[in-house]
């Protein structure tokens, strides 16, 4: 191992910037850098020498051009056991650079504020710290990367331990810890300036960011592993800004159907409860209070909320809170927690309790994601709301306004359901859910079998349309008088005239929610 000579620094972010500096200097390394960075350390007694008066040039074009020299480029890429490198390097004067201490521009932060405009987020767009950081990080064997503040007491320490040393090992992990730095970085930078082109479409090489948030226990079994990631650059109002205030750790299984749950209860505007299991609804209504809302949304299934993961639109008050601990339950979502609701809650001792204080109703430009053998498949996320200029009632008889509510309902909930669905339901809660059968009669049947209250009166919503006209029957039976179904069947006819029979009024949509 050789000792670290010289250092190059030049950071935005600086925390914990001067101890490191000051324990470098301390150990007799020169130290290098630029801009800012090098008042810091000049104010605080650090000795620095500046990189303009290191390489004889000048920063120029406002800072866009200061590390971009030979001196400083061959001074990292020069490797120490390579004789012609060494000699070139002594016939040009270059200098051996034996650590570099980088961290990028703020682009994220940039481009992360309200209203930024394109001009600041293309300044905020660094050039010399990644390409120091690749030259460095490609002769790691004998230049130490270091792009993370975490690192700068452990790389320290181990200096001190091997009289200015660093190990191979340790250099090599650095370095791959500065290629997935720079990867993130260019990744923001590419989506970013991906959404400034209008009609770009599907892009031809999909370059996904994804960082890691935690491991989990294991995956939808036990012997299968797991972690959690974020998609850098889409996060706000979604699951993985959620802050877990109480309960044990979350599993694959909690995290999916938490995400099933919140997206429901982000289609109301009005207090909204949903609780899910295995990532269908078992129940979902919407109150005058959030304490109403859940309870209704209980009742529609009691027997399968038993054990199943909440979502509420509201912060979580006293009254709602005991309704949630008369019950087992393995989690909840939230806008948040009243003191005493927290207080109730946390008694039950594993229970999960998350808040996630925005939810934002219309999220940002994102896609659904799936894997398959060798593959990807990519799609926008279903974001379609109703369209009441394309609604279009069909029958003889036309829709009671409370008929629309209750059609406008149980739409909003058959989007979240596993195909083929069918809800019954009033203008504000759930009577039975028949979700993810082969055939949509079964669905039919399934949620008349799974109601916990009468159907009679009740309004009908199909994800798809009807094949057959025994849907449509099925419906009659139970006393369901409207049926809200995308339509374009062959058996639209059909379909149609047995709503008349029946006397029900329907309404197509012109729209389909397949959730497979």
């Amino acid at each position: 191992m050789s000792k670290i000579q010289r250092a190059l620094v030049s950071v935005s972010k600086k925390d914990g910037l001067l101890d490191f500096a000051k324990g470098l200097s301390g150990m007799g390394v020169e130290i290098l850098s630029t801009g800012g960075t090098a008042k810091l350390l000049k104010d605080n007694g650090i000795p620095v020498i500046q990189v303009s008066n290191y390489t004889g040039f000048p920063e120029i074009m406002d800072g866009r051009v200061k590390t971009l020299h030979p001196l400083i480029h061959g001074g990292l890429l020069g490797k120490r056991d390579n004789e012609k490198h060494v000699e070139e390097m002594k016939k040009h004067g270059i200098k051996p650079i034996d650590m570099v201490v980088v961290n990028l521009y703020p682009f994220e932060e940039t481009i992360s504020k309200d209203g930024v405009a394109l001009d600041e987020a293309i300044e905020n767009i660094d050039i010399g710290g990644p390409s120091m950081l690749r030259s460095s990080a490609k002769n790691f064997q004998d230049v130490a990367v270091v792009v993370d503040s975490d690192d700068y007491e452990d790389i320290l320490a181990e200096m001190e331990e091997n009289d200015g040393a660093i190990s191979y090992d340790t250099k090599m992990k650095l370095s791959v810890k500065a290629f997935k730095h720079t990867a993130r970085y260019d990744s923001l930078i590419s989506k970013y300036l991906e959404s400034k082109v209008e009609g770009e479409g599907f892009p031809s090489i999909l370059n996904l960011q994804f960082e890691k948030i935690t491991d989990l226990r294991y995956g939808e079994n036990p012997h299968q592993k797991a972690a959690f990631y974020e998609n850098i650059g889409i996060n706000k109002g979604t699951l993985s800004k959620a802050k877990q205030l109480h309960g044990k750790e979350l599993s694959y299984n909690n995290i999916l159907d938490l995400n099933a749950a919140l997206e429901l209860v982000k289609e109301f505007d009005e207090t909204a409860a949903a609780i899910i299991k295995h990532t269908n609804p078992c129940g979902v209504a919407t109150g005058n209070n959030l304490a109403e809302a859940y309870r209704k949304a209980r009742e529609t299934d009691p027997l399968s909320a038993f054990g199943g993961i909440i979502g509420l639109n509201r912060d979580v008050d006293e009254e709602t809170a005991k309704e949630i601990a008369s019950t087992f339950i393995e989690a909840v979502i939230a806008t948040d927690y009243d003191d005493s609701a927290l207080a109730i809650l946390k008694e039950k001792k594993n229970i999960r309790l998350l808040k996630l204080p925005n939810f934002k109703k219309k999220a940002e430009k994102e896609y659904d994601l799936r894997s398959v053998g060798g593959g990807l498949l990519l799609q926008d996320k279903d974001s379609v709301t109703l369209n009441e200029d394309n609604l279009k009632a069909v029958t003889n008889r036309q829709p009671t306004e409370k008929e629309w509510s209750a059609m406008r309902f149980a739409w909003k909930v058959a989007k979240h359901v596993k195909s083929n669905t069918i809800i019954y339901a009033t203008e504000n809660e759930t009577v039975g859910i028949g979700a993810g059968q082969m055939s949509r009669v079964d669905s039919s049947k399934l949620a008349a079998m799974k109601a916990n209250k009468p159907i009679q009166g009740t309004a009908m919503a199909s994800d798809a349309f009807f094949p057959f006209r025994d849907s449509v029957d099925e419906a009659a039976k139970v006393g369901v008088t409207a049926i809200i179904q995308p339509g374009g069947s062959v058996k639209d006819e059909e379909v149609i005239a047995a709503a008349n029979e029946h006397n029900i009024a329907m309404v197509f949509t012109g729209i389909r929610h397949f959730r497979h």
